[in-house]
């Protein structure tokens, strides 16, 4: 699979909020500690995928999606922190691709996105969070994160089951 990377501005994000919201749907159903449990309802997630074209229109957001034709198969975000002492750092959230579009490299191609274009935007360190043991960590690791610890059940995965989370950084730009 090809995918195409682009970014959404907020009015993309509104326009795509449909096919995102079956991505996140898809990596909830398929046990992807994101943020949500289970049942995420495709109103649920197509409502908060709406909610953040305010913070990208504002800057703080920056939202990447992979589109195979007109599909959505992946997405990744990177939130640009506010604060005075903070303006060096950002986090990636909420890298997410559709499982029957996995195992091609398109998360791999999603976080050399968002980390290369946050370090365009002047961050020089990164950070994150995922589910100690899954994937997404191997992902991470595989990319050249830094692991800086575990915290014991600091999440819900999507079934509602305390897990640990283990939290990266990687410097760039």
């Amino acid at each position: 699979m090809t995918a195409a990377i682009t970014e959404l501005t907020s009015a993309g994000v509104l326009a795509s909020a449909d096919g995102l919201a079956d991505v996140l749907a898809d990596a909830v159903d398929g046990g992807a500690s994101i943020g949500f449990v289970k049942p995420l309802s495709r109103a649920d997630a197509v409502a908060w995928w709406r909610a953040q074209a305010a913070p990208v229109a504002n800057g703080v957001l920056a939202v990447w999606a992979a589109l195979d034709g007109d599909r959505v198969v992946g997405a990744v975000q990177v939130r640009f922190t506010g604060t005075a002492n903070g303006t060096h750092r950002a986090e990636v959230a909420k890298l997410v691709v559709h499982r029957d579009a996995r195992g091609a490299g398109l998360g791999r191609a999603l976080l050399d996105v968002a980390e290369r274009e946050a370090a365009r935007r002047g961050a020089t360190l990164l950070v994150l969070d995922t589910q100690t043991g899954s994937p997404a960590e191997r992902l991470y690791r595989r990319a050249g994160w830094t692991e800086v610890g575990v915290i014991p059940d600091y999440a819900a995965d999507p079934d509602r089951v305390l897990r640990p989370t283990t939290l990266f950084y990687k410097r760039v730009g």
